[in-house]
């Protein structure tokens, strides 16, 4: 059985009171002043990246989750922000390409977990282009950037399980 999203929280975080209690599968009420704290999805994205010789960019993870492991460059959508300017915004970061996002592929869940917390995300998958001027380079969270041949793609390779579940759709499309 899986632990209530919010099970961290035992305070409300509007009073301050003790009891925060389960309200339904993914919210928390406060007992004494009525406050409500649902647990949604968080949306993420992933930008996916082929060159011209049909090689995927991957990332390797430099931080946890997953060190060490392949991942593919994306992250958090930030508050006001749209799913191709953070699919933009976070490709810039960990790769230095600027870009353009060509089209939506798909979108996947995923737990994320984050100082010790499980963050549910929904993972937004985009085919990326980018400039044919990038210099590309390793940044923010990735260690190292990687282009693989459609033969040294295997899912488990992959640290996230919604890349790997991504990865398996696009070698599959």
């Amino acid at each position: 059985m899986n632990a209530h999203p919010l099970h961290l929280f035992t305070h409300c975080p509007r009073c301050g009171a003790a009891g925060f209690a389960e309200n339904d599968f993914k919210s928390k009420r406060c007992p004494a002043c009525g406050f409500v704290l649902y647990h949604n999805a968080a949306a993420a994205v992933v930008a996916v990246v082929y060159d011209a010789a049909g090689r995927l960019l991957a990332v390797r993870r430099r931080l946890a989750p997953a060190a060490g492991t392949l991942d593919l460059p994306g992250g958090f959508v930030d508050a006001g922000e749209t799913l191709e300017a953070a699919c933009l915004r976070e490709l810039r970061e960990e790769t230095g390409a600027r870009a353009t996002v060509e089209r939506y592929l798909f979108s996947l869940p995923n737990t994320y977990l984050y100082s010790g917390y499980e963050v549910h995300t929904t993972d937004s998958f985009f085919l990326c282009r980018p400039r044919a001027d990038v210099l590309w380079a390793p940044g923010d969270d990735a260690d190292a950037l990687l282009w693989l041949s459609p033969s040294e793609i295997t899912p488990g390779r992959f640290g996230l399980a919604s890349i790997r579940a991504g990865i398996s759709k696009l070698l599959n499309r």
